[in-house]
């Protein structure tokens, strides 16, 4: 992996989840999709989201920390821990309303 991937990844895979998960909470909110999915489905869909998209931030944590796609020592392997580490604590932060609030208001 190269270096603008190990900078670039973590802060990416965290807008991606962010936006499907609330893109998800609004397709589930909206008229069309009210009576396909009952509330618990509904509900159960976007805690299954949230959970993978920490999940894939965890493994990039764990890969980025690993010899193969860390790459050497260094200073760019400290900045690449720190926001893979920082956009996995983003991530649970930011889908925390999608899990503790009602579906939809």
């Amino acid at each position: 992996m190269s270096d603008i991937h190990r900078l670039t990844w973590p802060i990416t895979i965290w807008l991606a989840a962010f936006c499907a998960v609330y893109g998800l909470h609004g397709l589930l909110c909206s008229s069309r999709f009210a009576g396909a999915f009952g509330d618990g489905t509904g509900r159960a869909l976007l805690i299954a989201a949230a959970l993978a998209a920490l999940a894939v931030q965890a493994g990039l944590v764990l890969a980025l920390r690993g010899p193969r796609w860390g790459g050497p020592p260094g200073t760019i392997r400290t900045i690449s821990l720190t926001l893979a580490s920082v956009a996995l604590v983003a991530t649970a932060w930011t889908l925390i309303p999608v899990v503790a609030t009602s579906h939809c208001l």
